[in-house]
């Protein structure tokens, strides 16, 4: 499994991505994936930033810019992304960028797939972290835990589970952190807020952010 993950790194940082067939045969999020690159030559973004990338999550978050005043943050949520789709990508809309920290929210969505366990998805993460590591050594790389999103209550002891691993997995590698907003989004009966999502249960509302904003802020890198 080792030399299997080795290998398919060196394929997603050395190779990157080229589809060259009809438009059916595309990744999902390929058109998303696209407009950020055209945008980018455009309007090249700054280095040595704060990176934000992963699923709609941080799509959504429009204002996160204004909301941490002081950085200069580029925002790369995409779509419903799972981990596959960010290690897909990382060529893409992580590495170029050279930022001098990843913030990381994805593989939430990973849960719903059949046959998906906090194990697959913690083999998924540590496939991702060690792309951005190998492509990105010297960048801070900070996690964002699974929130507990009322409309997957039955995957939240899987999510739990791989919160924890992932956790512990960070605490073997410098310059990582593991931001727990997981157990700020709770009840005191341990539910999910039902007032910080929006009516699908699973987008969060301005109270959402607002309880990030306050959790991830004391990580981010000056």
């Amino acid at each position: 499994m080792k030399h299997l993950k080795a290998f398919l790194i060196c394929v997603v940082l050395l190779q990157g991505l080229s589809f060259t067939g009809i438009a059916q045969e595309a990744p999902p999020f390929f058109n998303e994936i696209e407009a950020f690159k055209k945008q980018d030559a455009i309007n090249p973004p700054p280095k040595n930033v704060i990176l934000f990338v992963g699923s709609s999550s941080f799509r959504g978050w429009t204002n996160v810019q204004s909301a941490f005043p002081g950085y200069t943050i580029i925002n790369r949520g995409f779509g419903g992304s799972s981990l596959p789709d960010a290690i897909r990508y990382a060529p893409d809309i992580i590495i170029p960028y050279q930022p001098r920290q990843v913030v990381i929210y994805v593989g939430e969505n990973d849960f719903p797939a059949d046959g998906v366990s906090a194990e697959i998805v913690y083999d998924r993460f540590t496939t991702l972290f060690e792309i951005i590591r190998k492509g990105l050594p010297k960048a801070h790389i900070l996690f964002v835990s699974f929130k507990p999103s009322p409309s997957r209550l039955k995957f939240l002891p899987e999510m739990v589970k791989a919160n924890a691993m992932i956790k512990d997995y960070l605490k073997k590698y410098r310059r990582t952190d593991y931001v727990d907003v997981y157990s700020k989004m709770l009840l005191a009966d341990g539910t999910p807020m039902p007032d910080i999502f929006k009516a699908d249960k699973l987008h969060m509302t301005e109270a959402g952010y607002a309880i990030w904003q306050k959790e991830i802020k004391p990580y981010l890198k000056k």
